[in-house]
């Protein structure tokens, strides 16, 4: 078994695609303003309006990441919004939202 995507709700797609490229995803393909998948390699996320998406709702993503402040200032460049980090036993972690609205749990582990 493999995960083969992740859709997240997308309603103004180009706002999307510079938010999950600004976290370092690359761009698989893009149908319109309707669909696009980006990847890093290994799993797809793919940004979807309301027309492509199989359930209505929100998705949480957690992604690990080398450089947690980097890559949270370069998402709050792209226009997200970022909590104050929190440090846990096992990792720093932020919540991100996203242009559209989606949370996104962003973690760097303790080295």
């Amino acid at each position: 078994m493999r995960i083969g995507h992740v859709i997240v709700p997308a309603d103004d797609l180009d706002a999307q695609l510079a938010f999950y490229t600004a976290l370092g995803l690359t761009v698989r393909f893009r149908d319109g303003d309707r669909y696009a998948a980006v990847t890093d390699g290994t799993v797809t996320v793919g940004l979807a309006d309301a027309t492509q998406q199989p359930v209505a709702g929100r998705t949480v993503l957690s992604v690990q990441v080398d450089d947690l402040d980097a890559c949270v200032a370069r998402l709050v460049a792209a226009g997200a919004t970022a909590t104050d980090p929190v440090t846990g036993p096992h990792e720093r972690r932020t919540l991100v939202t996203d242009p559209a609205g989606n949370p996104l749990t962003l973690y760097q582990p303790h080295p």
